[in-house]
């Protein structure tokens, strides 16, 4: 297979249109179209079926696209192994992070993974747990840093760095509050059914960390009153502290010290895992398990900080 047709045809399949792709690859749309005649020429057969507005491939495109993308990332693994031992060549590092905690953490460790790897191209992705899967499996990024329960992991592979339990958030000011006291250095257990008729901030349906919250509210018998929802849990905390509403987050975002909020644990202690992610099988470079060493360490400090917050 050629290489270079392979990219050109998997864009077309990415972007569903050609005038899009021949953009993305830098290329006149004419001469894409005539890469395109060429190899179904070869093949014999048709590989898209053309309109104005949404090129999808045929059967037998399928088939070319599912052996393209392969080669691409057989290629992609086999220049990473050959770089990391020559040290030559275009070499990078493609990182998908999630927002807020991901970009701190990357944020910390990176004069430390640059210092080790001077000449190395590191590229920071932020993006959320749904799509950074959908990128490594593609191979547009190379590991990818990620909090999800066990459940909602793809195929690919993980590396469990830690497990964070989610912490109820109420406005100190509720009464309730009053019935719920810390147990020495322990976070008082909640009976979720006491919100049952309070306000909460969810963060968006999209998140892994929506569908565990989902859970949560399920399992205590009740739907909750949804204030409104956001895709930045950091914004959440200062919503309660302002007697707006309740959540449920993880440890990492609650702040026992904040005199305008009260944070408790739930009975059935719900959790998820801080994971570095790479794609089923794929080769790690040097760099990358610097990478993976690094965010362990940075985990193995701040998880202990966060469990004693």
């Amino acid at each position: 297979m050629d290489f270079k047709q392979c990219e050109y045809m998997v864009e077309i399949a990415k972007e569903n249109n050609i005038t899009r792709a021949a953009k993305n690859l830098f290329i006149s749309q004419s001469a894409l179209n005539q890469q395109l005649l060429k190899l179904e020429k070869e093949l014999g057969t048709q590989l898209f079926v053309r309109s104005r507005t949404d090129w999808h491939p045929t059967e037998a495109g399928e088939i070319y696209l599912e052996g393209a993308r392969k080669a691409l990332l057989i290629r992609q693994d086999t220049y990473k192994r050959i770089y990391n031992i020559t040290h030559s060549g275009k070499s990078e590092l493609k990182i998908g992070l999630t927002a807020g905690r991901g970009i701190r953490m990357f944020t910390e460790i990176y004069p430390a993974l640059h210092e080790k790897f001077a000449d190395l191209k590191i590229c920071p992705f932020e993006m959320g747990v749904k799509s950074l899967q959908k990128a490594l499996t593609s191979g547009e990024i190379d590991l990818g840093f990620v909090t999800l329960r066990e459940d909602q992991r793809t195929s690919d592979d993980y590396r469990k760095i830690g497990s964070e339990e989610m912490c109820v958030l109420v406005p100190r000011l509720y009464p309730l509050c009053a019935k719920y006291k810390m147990d020495g250095d322990q976070l008082p257990v909640l009976n979720l059914k006491d919100l049952q008729y309070e306000p909460f901030v969810l963060l968006s349906a999209a998140s892994t960390n929506r569908q565990i919250i989902d859970d949560i509210f399920a399992g205590a018998g009740f739907e909750p009153n949804i204030l409104l929802e956001t895709n930045t849990t950091g914004s959440i905390p200062s919503l309660v502290a302002a007697n707006l509403c309740c959540a449920i987050v993880p440890r990492y975002y609650a702040d026992i010290s904040n005199p305008r909020i009260a944070t408790y644990v739930l009975p059935n202690h719900p959790y998820w895992d801080l994971c570095v992610t790479s794609r089923k099988g794929a080769y790690i470079t040097d760099a990358g398990m610097e990478f993976i060493r690094l965010v362990q360490d940075y985990w193995d400090k701040n998880l202990v900080k966060i469990q004693t917050n």
